[in-house]
């Protein structure tokens, strides 16, 4: 019996209590909110001896979680939507047209990756209140997008420059114009970066709950997860409840994990190496 290397354990160790780390509050979550509020009370760790889906259609129906849930699609839809839109274009002409200032504006762009919500916060709550876009679903999906834009920029601008400019240089001798070298060429072939950057820019507005709390102060605008948060409060006393509304929020997030990890981790490393 050949002997496993030691440092594999050495990885394979630290590695696999992280994954149980990791893994036991969903496990946790889904055992609670199978129970009844008497089996969790009189016992909260046991196991759960039924599959119960009570909690769940409460939260979804009772609750108001599956009206929280339509929100959040439709704001985060619409907001990836333009951020692609918007960050393939500015990332095509950073990387590949030549222009006066291109380095400052692409540098400027990168300086809004430093600028926290926090810091933005009162100022923007003012200004979108004088806007009239306070509570409102346009307001919102405006704010997701200045705030994602610079992070969508910079990955498709790093990743744009990895395309020979010779292929532009020849789709322009070919008698396309500035709009149709973007359209034909550059959205084909930036479609991997693309669909990272989209899934990534997805789930950081799913998972949000600052800029939408400041935006959406009333209960019918709620996304999912300022539901999740309010259900806190109002189901202190109903924890099985309250862990329902938690499963449902991270449902849609650990299938976008488990079926498109490999296109995260290319988000992640778009544009990093030269090609």
């Amino acid at each position: 019996m050949s002997r496993v290397p030691l440092g594999r354990w050495v990885v394979a160790i630290p590695m696999s209590l992280l994954a149980l780390a990791t893994i036991y509050p969903l496990l946790f979550t889904v055992n609670v909110a199978m129970k009844t509020r008497r089996d969790y009370i009189l016992d909260r760790f046991s196991l759960t001896d039924a599959l119960r889906f009570e909690n769940i259609s409460t939260a979804w129906n009772s609750v108001g979680m599956g009206r929280y849930f339509v929100n959040s699609v439709l704001v985060v839809t619409c907001s990836v939507a333009l951020l692609l839109l918007f960050g393939s274009m500015a990332g095509f002409a950073l990387s590949q047209l030549r222009f006066r200032g291109s380095s400052a504006l692409f540098l400027a762009c990168l300086a809004g990756l430093f600028v926290p919500f926090q810091v933005i916060m009162v100022p923007l709550a003012r200004t979108m209140a004088d806007s009239g876009l306070i509570d409102t679903y346009p307001g919102l999906i405006l704010v997701y997008v200045a705030q994602f834009l610079p992070f969508t920029v910079f990955l498709m601008t790093s990743y744009y420059k990895t395309i020979p400019s010779e292929i532009v240089d020849a789709a322009r001798i070919d008698g396309n114009s500035v709009y149709g070298v973007y359209r034909r060429i550059m959205l084909p072939l930036g479609t991997p970066a693309l669909l990272s950057v989209g899934i990534l820019n997805a789930l950081f507005c799913w998972n949000d709950v600052l800029m939408s709390l400041v935006m959406m102060p009333s209960a019918d605008h709620r996304t999912l997860m300022v539901g999740v948060t309010s259900l806190r409060g109002q189901y202190s006393d109903d924890i099985p409840t309250f862990a329902s509304g938690v499963l449902i929020a991270a449902i849609p997030v650990l299938v976008v994990y488990l079926f498109l990890q490999r296109q995260i981790a290319d988000g992640v490393a778009a544009g990093s190496t030269k090609g």
